[in-house]
């Protein structure tokens, strides 16, 4: 019997006009404490005020004063205030892995997005670095679905790498991502430093496929696309554009966005990006050429280089 997240992912190829709403598409604030119960019966306990203190004081990043007015119940449900209304933080009953649920409509782009990249035949791709989608928790009496993700970092780079390889790695894993969604005919839309992610040992994956989309005509004609964290020239300037172009340039801003953070200066990283940047959205290299390329010049740089502290 297949999964949840399989349910329908065969359905997602078929479009209808209710793709292009706005409304489904648009970010939910739900009352968590309505659907605790049922949340709870699929394995996956809700955060509770004692859990929200706890992650802050781990992390370092709240003080108690802001958390005062829940004191008085350790074990009330907590929407903890540093989360946009549609997440929640949770706790598999089982394994006691920390998550991420998130609310969206049961017709969202999102939510068909991540049924599609999380289905049998493609979770087991290795260039597949989508977060661990555990359950899709279906509520279609209210239109809703809870997607519970494993909960990673807040952004790509957290903690700086302690060698150039690891860093390296970092940017291989979001290159492969981009080159598995364009060579399964998906586009992000919306890549940034904010929706790639790690675990803190070394892997990375990617989130939030708000604004992604199947490309069914292979030859991605211009057409105008929604407008992510990054925005290459063309849109800026209200033109159309080829979507998987639009996800080259974002990913290379990416890469010297992350190279910045790092305080890295890593000529091969610029030529790299350097024709991702094109200004002529068709003469921007596609994610596989950008991939290969990454990979060559890699090697290239040799075991001693890769060594170095970053």
């Amino acid at each position: 019997m297949p999964s949840s997240i399989d349910w329908d992912s065969d359905s997602v190829a078929s479009s209808s006009s209710s793709e292009d709403d706005d409304y489904v598409n648009a970010r939910l604030a739900p009352h968590w404490s309505l659907y605790r119960d049922l949340i709870l019966s699929k394995g996956y306990r809700l955060d509770t005020v004692r859990d929200v203190r706890e992650h802050y004081r781990r992390h370092a990043a709240l003080t108690e004063t802001r958390l005062v007015h829940f004191a008085d119940d350790d074990t009330a449900l907590c929407k903890d205030p540093g989360l946009l209304e549609n997440l929640f933080r949770a706790t598999c009953y089982i394994t006691g892995i920390k998550l991420m649920i998130k609310a969206v409509h049961q017709s969202s782009k999102e939510v068909q997005n991540v049924r599609h990249i999380a289905s049998s035949h493609l979770r087991h791709d290795p260039m597949n670095h989508c977060i661990p989608v555990l359950d899709i928790i279906d509520v279609p009496t209210d239109g809703i679905c809870f997607i519970v993700m494993e909960e990673w970092s807040s952004h790509l780079l957290p903690e700086i790498p302690s060698k150039l390889r690891d860093f390296l790695s970092v940017i291989q894993q979001c290159i492969e991502h981009i080159a598995f969604m364009h060579r399964n005919h998906m586009v992000h839309l919306d890549i940034s430093l904010h929706n790639f992610l790690t675990d803190y040992r070394g892997r990375c994956a990617c989130i939030d496929y708000e604004l992604s989309r199947r490309v069914h005509d292979l030859a991605a004609p211009r057409a105008y696309w929604p407008r992510g964290t990054e925005v290459p020239p063309e849109l800026e300037r209200g033109q159309a554009s080829n979507p998987y172009m639009i996800d080259v340039w974002a990913l290379a801003i990416l890469i010297l966005r992350a190279c910045k953070i790092a305080n890295l200066f890593i000529p091969e990283l610029l030529h790299l990006t350097r024709p991702m940047l094109h200004y002529n959205p068709d003469k921007r290299p596609s994610a596989a050429a950008v991939l290969r390329e990454f990979k060559r010049l890699v090697l290239l740089m040799g075991e001693e280089r890769l060594s170095q502290p970053c």
